[in-house]
Parts: structure tokens; C-alpha cells; sequence
């Protein structure tokens, strides 16, 4: 399935029609948006744990075929040494994120940009994320913002463990279009304010073309790779609009998410 959605839900940019209607309190938001969208990235994770109960919450509010992804804490990923992360992990792996229950799509670690790539730091890293906690399976994508990675052996590492290499479009990171996981994770991070829908229409056609071939279980020929692509089944997708001009994510998800389902 191909999920499109934006990050988090709560933005002043979003508010007074601009996306949320006049009116619309602030407690109605998560609601409005995951009823025009089918999947957010919840970020509020990366700055501190929540509650259990506030993930109850959150799967409440939302549609029954509604999935999160999750963004990992900070304090896992913006480190030195990843090796050492392994009780961080662990911490909020057991925080309460499984209280989303079947809403709980994949879990985001993003690196940050001064990680460079060290082969046996990111191999003992990756063995660190459990595949599962408490019986619900866990999926795993790796958002990388240093040139380093880009080389065949950290796609090698990241297929071995089945992770997902986040496929980051912002033009100060690498671009990495391997696939690794048995899903695909992308981030796009160039909206432009002057455009109602964040890109124009016929890049937002381009991503919706190439969201449907990784759904087929193919990969796009005009992506650059490092390796081969796996040959697979089809595979889920989540796209999120997250940054560039923020005030436009929500447009540009919903307009990248019905291009997808034509």
C-alpha cells in the first residue's frame, strides 16, 4: 500500500484555512488530517518520550486503516558511538509505542549530519534494532545526512539487517535510492512556498510514478543506486512531506497521495 502524510500535526502555518479550517480546535487536528491523508510521522518522539497513554490516544483518533511511523528519539541517534545506543534503544522501544497497535507502521532513525560512516559502528548499530517487542513486529529505516554513507557497503549492511534506507530529497543531504527493507521510506524536504501543492505538478506526477513501481516491488531507473535492487513482492510505501516550506506539506501530501491512487 502506498501511504502519503506529513510530519506531526501540529503547526501554526496550518491553522486559519490555510489547511485546518477556521475554527477548528487545536484538539480536532489529528483527526482532520488523518482523515485527508493516510499516514503521519509522529515527531514529537525525537525530542522526548511520550506516554503510553498519549499513543492510545493518538490510535483513537484516527481512521482504522491509519498508520504512524515513528520517529525516534535524539538522545538514540545523536550520538558518537551508535554501538552504545543499545539501552537508548531500549528505552524507547518499551516507551509505549506498541499501544498504537496495527497503526504502528515503521520507526525512524535519523543520524546526525556530522555521523560519518563507520562500517563496524553502523553494523553493530543496525544488529541493535529488535525485529519485534512484545510480539508486534518492528520495521526499521535509517535516515543518513553525511556523504560517507554513500557506498556500497553501508547499502550491503542495511539489506543484511532489513532496514530501509530513508530516500531523503533535500538537496544538503545524499540521495540514496537503494533499496534495503521489505518497504520503502521516503522523505521529501524541497517544498517551495509558491507553489500551492509544495512541488509542481509534474515532479508531484514523478513521485506518485515512482511510488507506485517501489509498490510493484520494482525500482525506479532514473534513481541512483548503488547496487542491484532486490527482486521482491510488492512492498508498502510511506511518503512524507516534511520540510522545505513546511506550510505546504499538507498540500503536497494530498495532492502526491490521490496522483498515487489514479
Amino acid at each position: 500500500m502506498i501511504r502519503v502524510g506529513i510530519g506531526g500535526w501540529t503547526f501554526e502555518g496550518w491553522r486559519g484555512g490555510a489547511f485546518y479550517p477556521k475554527g477548528l480546535p487545536k484538539t480536532g487536528e489529528l483527526a482532520y488530517a488523518s482523515r485527508r491523508l493516510n499516514s503521519i510521522e509522529i515527531n514529537a518522539t525525537y525530542h522526548r518520550n511520550q506516554s503510553p497513554a498519549s499513543f492510545r490516544k493518538w490510535a483513537a483518533e484516527t481512521p482504522d486503516d491509519f498508520v504512524f511511523s515513528v520517529k525516534a528519539s535524539r538522545f538514540v541517534t545523536n550520538r558518537r558511538v551508535l554501538a552504545e545506543a543499545g539501552p537508548s534503544i531500549q528505552g524507547f522501544i518499551t516507551s509505549g509505542l506498541i499501544e498504537l497497535g496495527a497503526k504502528l507502521g515503521p520507526i525512524l532513525w535519523q543520524f546526525a549530519p556530522t555521523k560519518k560512516f563507520e562500517v563496524d559502528d553502523i553494523r553493530s548499530f543496525l544488529a541493535l534494532l529488535p525485529s519485534e517487542y512484545q510480539n508486534v513486529s518492528l520495521r526499521h529505516a535509517v535516515e543518513v545526512r553525511h556523504q560517507s554513507f554513500v557506498t556500497p557497503e553501508f547499502v550491503k549492511l542495511a539489506h543484511e539487517h532489513n532496514v530501509a534506507i530513508v530516500i531523503a530529497h533535500a538537496p544538503e543531504h545524499p540521495l540514496i535510492a537503494d533499496i534495503t527493507g521489505s518497504f520503502v521510506y521516503a522523505r521529501l524536504q524541497s517544498s517551495q512556498a509558491n507553489i500551492a501543492t509544495g512541488y509542481p505538478p509534474g515532479e508531484v506526477a514523478v513521485w506518485a510514478e515512482w511510488a507506485k513501481i517501489w509498490e510493484a516491488g520494482m525500482a525506479p531507473k532514473d534513481l541512483p543506486t548503488l547496487m542491484p535492487a532486490p527482486s521482491t513482492e510488492k512492498r508498502d510505501v510511506f511518503v512524507y512531506v516534511i520540510s522545505g516550506a513546511k506550510e505546504r506539506a499538507p498540500g503536497a501530501a494530498m495532492a502526491l497521495l490521490a496522483a498515487a491512487n489514479r
